[in-house]
């Protein structure tokens, strides 16, 4: 009976030991050679990565060039484009303000702002159609506006509902944009200034900013797009809550790392921020307005959180957040059982060709829904 008893507990554990939760983690030494065999493979000029378990910094490495073409190496502190992971670091501020008691996640924007929106002359499309009153931060952060990504993608350039807001997910940068007024209109807050302060210098991100720095020009990445070609740096110079942060490595190590462990907030605001929101049914995240439904995701759970995307894998809860332009490949994946993430920054948008076997070469298999997040996956166009 011992003898039974005994084995049946080495099988739990050896079980328990296989989930990418509480699985061992690759040594150092196997992590970058992983990355530097997977960058040579698609041509990837430069990434940048970071490991955190039970909530604490255990890896950071930079990998490749800055700019190849000046034989410029990147390095843990090279200022790199955070693109669309801004967008968390937002929420992560939305939340101090909730917490605060400053602003109520489902405040109608109605009530948030000094006057009505379609008064603001960048939301004139919006008069005569009264679904603006239904947005609320929380509608706007976790992408069921009913806007496309950006105006610009309309036929005629114009903003304009597609759906209810709260009704269906649909990402939009253009939902980031009225949180943004909410925050410096409604509350008269300085956004860049509020992003430094209460984030950034919360986690002593030193090489992190909502707008360029000077002290950035003497370690930046430039960009390398599909084609190889390579890309200036944009010096942005004004803030913007759907992408405008340039950060490095050893930065987003220390922000997500705070993030795993709900540094900043209450429980119940860390809570939120991961909690399954909306449910996600389409089948690829772009583009963002396709009514096609995937049964498929419904298995994972695929939900939109705060700011970032929730799924559920045999070992628990789970998320992820995406940035990316024609020259930038940035994604984090989060575990909450182990407070384990994954951060990969890429000055090189082929780096995502490799980040599904890079993932799990370092994570084991997480049940991140690749084929949603890089639509390529299943239609083979990359």
């Amino acid at each position: 009976m011992k003898t039974l008893l005994a084995l049946i507990a080495a099988l739990t554990l050896t079980g328990c030991a296989a989930t990418s939760g509480n699985r061992p983690l690759p040594d150092d030494a196997a992590i970058d050679a992983a990355a530097q065999r997977l960058m040579a493979r698609e041509g990837v000029q430069g990434l940048a990565l970071a490991v955190v378990a039970d909530g604490q910094i255990v890896h950071v490495a930079a990998y490749g060039h800055r700019n190849r073409e000046r034989d410029l190496p990147l390095t843990t502190g090279t200022v790199m484009y955070g693109a669309s992971l801004t967008k968390t670091a937002i929420a992560h501020l939305v939340l101090q303000l909730v917490d605060e008691g400053r602003l109520g996640l489902d405040a109608s924007v109605a009530d948030l702002l000094p006057r009505p929106l379609p008064e603001y002359d960048d939301y004139a499309d919006l008069a005569g159609d009264e679904r603006w009153r239904s947005l609320t931060p929380r509608i706007l952060l976790n992408h069921t506006s009913g806007f496309a990504n950006f105006r610009w993608l309309e036929a005629d350039g114009k903003l304009r509902f597609h759906h209810d807001p709260g009704s269906r997910y649909g990402y939009s940068g253009e939902g980031f944009y009225i949180l943004q007024l909410v925050l410096e209109q409604g509350l008269g807050l300085d956004v860049g200034l509020e992003m430094q302060t209460r984030v950034f210098d919360r986690f002593g991100m030193t090489r992190t900013s909502m707008t360029w720095r000077p002290d950035f020009s003497a370690d930046h990445a430039d960009g390398y797009g599909l084609d190889g070609a390579v890309e200036p740096h944009d010096e942005r110079g004004s803030v913007s809550a759907a992408g405008s942060m340039d950060t490095s490595i050893a930065d987003q190590a220390r922000l997500w790392a705070g993030i795993m462990r709900g540094d900043g907030l209450s429980p119940a605001s860390r809570a939120e921020l991961v909690r399954p929101q909306t449910p996600i049914t389409s089948a690829h995240q772009f583009p963002t307005l396709d009514p096609a439904n995937e049964p498929r995701h419904a298995a994972s759970g695929l939900a939109a959180g705060l700011g970032l995307v929730t799924f559920r894998n045999e070992d628990g809860p789970a998320w992820f957040k995406g940035g990316h332009n024609d020259w930038t490949g940035n994604l984090v994946i989060g575990l909450e059982n182990g407070r384990r993430c994954l951060v990969l920054l890429a000055n090189d948008v082929r780096a995502e060709r490799m980040y599904p076997e890079l993932a799990r070469a370092i994570l084991g298999e997480t049940g991140m829904p690749w084929t949603w997040e890089y639509d390529w996956l299943d239609t083979g166009r990359r």
